[in-house]
């Protein structure tokens, strides 16, 4: 049996793991880039910052704000809080200082680790912090009092024992990106990590001899307890829009990397790039991309790229419930033709195995047990809604809580709203309609905006569409806008062209839509640098 997998059963401490990796394969590498560190070696390190980690007073329970750039040693740091059953406290800081200020003032922070950038947020929002016992820093500060990181290690340490945990501790926290409203903190309990990292194995095939490509810091540290060696893509991670293929190119290429998971916008610019080049990426056996809409074309780029038994998945899912579908690549090109690409909802797939996926009536109210809903029938399209072992139970801060759970007294826990508008096909598959707050509800019908957006993203002169309701008259109803970007800047003489053919695009697809406005660019979430903000959008289309 793979050695990466022979400790399944292991519910345990999650740095279990990575131990009995060092036991069973001590000279394998955890990291091959930047830097080469060995599963041994890698134990080392997590015995010394848990032992610097505990002379300072962490504990179990603990909650450690991590804002440390994604590489070798933010990923030691979080082994080593997983082995004294701290909770790590994931934030994007791509969100901005005052979303995360909002948010992180509710939580009870009691360790800061940060690079120096990240500890201005001490100086600027002093009040945030004051539950903190202790600020570390990846470097020495001078005119900020830390402590710094390296010194936590203990060179001089004993072999750490790990923490006992439950499958029902607190493991982590992570924030949603906020791209429709404040960001949440997410509770992820012990199952929860182990169940994803099951589904890694069992359904996606990941296996121990296999290198992956690192583009987003979560699937890295969940591979890595399957044995997988780590090669972090140069890149900013936080700023994925920044990204130069070629980079990613070579980390793929000089290291022989098997996996790559990355957001759609990351794999547009490895497919573009790619195919200018005549490049192809012969040792990637599967390739994930998710986060946002995935349409075909981009898959058959990328495709043209990877040998012919190369396997691409788009699961489906969000920071409450990762991963509950999937489909691939191959199966989404047989479905798809392209004059009807997203008329009728993107195809998110099936449900992975385990996970109970309902279509319900469309409500913006609380539902406040399972025995209230109103499942719909198949093709009816509604809210989706979700349960399972990746599906998290409890928010530490949101709005409104109740809001995003339905109780269950049948199996004594919460389904979960993604959020999300869908159908269910004869044969399964899930398709996605939309967001539901981004609905545009008229006084002749209710407009879903994939749908919509297909419509006129058809185009030869749209890059891409965005549809918006804008107040009309104060009354219940909105004025269904199309937010437009195109491919290149048109002058006026042309747009007014242009307008008659999108206007004559919705009279033959049955909307009332006569209102269009041109943009350069869309306002789009830092985490992914894909998801639309339509909400931004409508409130410029409203002045």
């Amino acid at each position: 049996m793979d050695s990466g997998m022979q400790h399944m059963n292991n519910k345990g401490n999650l740095s279990k793991y990575i131990f009995d990796l060092a036991n069973k394969t001590p000279d394998k590498y955890a990291f091959i880039h930047p830097s080469s560190i060995t599963y041994k070696e890698l134990q080392t390190e997590i015995d010394q910052y848990v032992s610097g980690l505990l002379k300072i007073g962490v504990r179990k329970g603990d909650k450690v704000l991590l804002l440390v750039k994604p590489g070798p040693l933010m990923f030691i740091i979080t082994f080593s809080l997983f082995r004294i059953a701290a909770i790590p406290v994931m934030i994007d800081p791509g969100m901005g200082a005052n979303a995360m200020e909002k948010v992180l003032s509710k939580l009870d922070i009691d360790v800061f680790i940060g690079e120096p950038k990240a500890h201005l947020l001490r100086i600027f929002y002093p009040s945030t912090f004051k539950s903190v016992k202790h600020f570390v820093c990846t470097r020495k500060l001078f005119l900020i009092p830390t402590l710094s990181v390296y010194s936590l290690r203990s060179q001089n340490c004993e072999a750490s024992n790990a923490v006992s945990t439950k499958s029902s501790d607190d493991a982590a926290i992570f924030f949603t990106s906020g791209s429709t409203g404040p960001a949440k903190a997410v509770l992820y309990k012990n199952s929860m990590l182990h169940s994803q990292i099951e589904i890694l194995r069992d359904h996606f095939g990941y296996k121990a001899d296999e290198v992956d490509c690192v583009t987003f810091p979560l699937t890295g540290l969940l591979v890595m307890c399957l044995g997988l060696s780590i090669v972090f893509a140069d890149m900013n991670m936080t700023k994925p829009s920044t990204l130069k293929p070629k980079l990613l190119v070579q980390n793929i290429n000089d290291y022989n990397c098997s996996h790559l998971f990355c957001s759609p916008m990351v794999l547009r610019k490895l497919a573009e790039y790619g195919n200018a080049n005549n490049i192809k990426l012969p040792s990637l056996k599967r390739v994930m991309t998710a986060g946002a809409i995935v349409p075909p074309d981009l898959i058959q780029s990328i495709i043209n790229l990877l040998s012919s038994d190369a396997e691409i998945h788009t699961p489906y899912g969000a920071t409450e419930a990762l991963p509950v579908t999937d489909i691939t690549g191959k199966e989404l090109l047989n479905m798809y033709s392209d004059d009807s690409v997203f008329s009728e909802g993107i195809c998110i797939g099936y449900p992975i195995e385990g996970i109970e996926i309902r279509i319900i009536r469309i409500s913006d109210e609380e539902i406040p047990d399972y025995g209230k809903i109103d499942e719909l029938i198949s093709n009816e399209i509604g809210e989706i809604i979700v349960n399972g072992s990746v599906v998290t139970q409890e928010y530490l801060i949101t709005e409104n809580p109740r809001m995003s759970k339905i109780w269950d007294d049948q199996i004594n826990n919460y389904w979960h709203r993604m959020g999300d508008l869908g159908r269910k096909d004869a044969e399964g598959r899930i398709w996605y309609y939309g967001r539901k707050s981004q609905r545009v509800i008229t006084n002749y019908r209710t407009l879903y905006t994939i749908p919509v957006e297909a419509i006129f993203n058809g185009h030869p002169e749209v890059f891409r569409s965005a549809l918006v309701g804008v107040s009309n008259h104060n009354n219940e109803f909105k004025r269904p806008v199309i937010c437009i970007q195109p491919y290149k800047e048109i002058g006026k003489k042309w747009k007014k062209h242009i307008i008659s053919e999108l206007i004559q695009l919705a009279k033959e697809n049955d909307i009332n839509i006569d209102k269009f406005i041109f943009t350069k660019d869309f306002p789009v979430d830092p985490r992914h640098n894909a998801k639309i903000y339509r909400e931004k959008l409508a409130q410029w289309a409203q002045k």
